[in-house]
């Protein structure tokens, strides 16, 4: 065996014992716990200086005192999500307490009746593990693309997790031009594709983003134009530990001006500002931890 695989196992071993004791425990008390261990250490991460750099950038009216409680707050919504995974699957619709509740239910059940093909896309705020458990609990199970760990047991056990909320065995489908074809060939037979769209995508377009221009993936944009589909803006809400309001918008209008490139740039023009709306209005519950804007903009 070689130091590489050992290092694997070993990750396994402590990320499955993390995960028995976390499902052992209530939902909301696993929450708090994750919560309380992120907020209280990853401030001093050096990864934080980023977030403060993206806040200054993007929220400069912020002071510093707001800035560090928002990201404060970043850490314990990232928490809260990590020790949320293994009780997705159980947490069910409810007016109170741990489980979720939806606003734009018409909306889902319009786009159960029609059918697909159609895409949901979001970003990594709130919860962003709970929007394919209750699309499958309306019927529409939905296959994503995924960026998988670097400890391929890891990854199995995540996707296995993830599977478990949805119910079914639904095809993910990995970041690149495999996945990418996959995904072409789900939407072709009337599927139901999730998208996390807030990343930096260093061979995107330009899109300006809390007024800066950030390099953004097209994709979405690009295959909902390919096939006259739904984009339906969807996110969830953090109400408490382990309790959500899934936000279920009326799918954008897709612009039909006859030059795809620039239909596709208007669109995730679109995309870029249904988050920003979502990010300004809950700004501790987004991932400001990574690098949205290029260093040069950054302050």
């Amino acid at each position: 065996m070689t130091l590489r695989a050992l290092q694997f196992r070993l990750e396994a071993a402590v990320v499955r014992l993390a995960l028995g004791l976390l499902t052992r425990l209530r939902p909301a008390t696993a929450s708090n716990i994750g919560g309380a261990i992120a907020r209280t250490i990853g401030p001093w991460l050096p990864v934080s200086r980023v977030a403060d750099a993206n806040l200054r950038l993007a929220l400069p009216e912020l002071d510093r005192a707001t800035r560090r409680r928002v990201i404060r707050g970043v850490w314990d919504n990232l928490g809260r999500t990590a020790a949320e995974l293994p009780h997705v699957a159980a947490l069910t619709r409810t007016a109170s307490g741990p489980g979720w509740d939806l606003e734009g239910e018409q909306i889902f059940r319009g786009l159960v009746r029609n059918g697909g093909p159609a895409i949901f896309f979001s970003g990594h705020i709130g919860n962003w593990e709970m929007l394919p458990a209750v699309a499958a609990s309306f019927g529409m199970p939905l296959s994503s693309f995924y960026r998988a760990a670097a400890n391929p047991i890891v990854d199995g056990i995540i996707m296995d997790l993830r599977q478990r909320a949805i119910g079914a065995d639904v095809p993910q489908f990995p970041k690149g031009a495999q996945g990418a074809r996959s995904a072409l060939g789900l939407l072709r037979d009337g599927g139901f594709l999730g998208m996390l769209v807030d990343q930096k995508m260093n061979d995107g377009i330009p899109v300006p983003f809390f007024g800066h221009t950030a390099m953004t993936a097209p994709a979405a944009a690009a295959y909902a134009i390919r096939f006259r589909c739904p984009i339906v803006p969807a996110y969830a809400q953090r109400l408490g530990p382990a309790r959500f309001r899934l936000v279920c918008e009326e799918p954008l209008p897709l612009p039909d001006s006859g030059d795809r490139q620039a239909d596709i740039a208007s669109l995730t023009l679109q995309i870029n500002g249904c988050l920003e709306r979502w990010i300004r209005a809950r700004p501790a519950e987004w991932l400001w931890l990574h690098r949205r804007w290029p260093r040069e903009a950054t302050p």
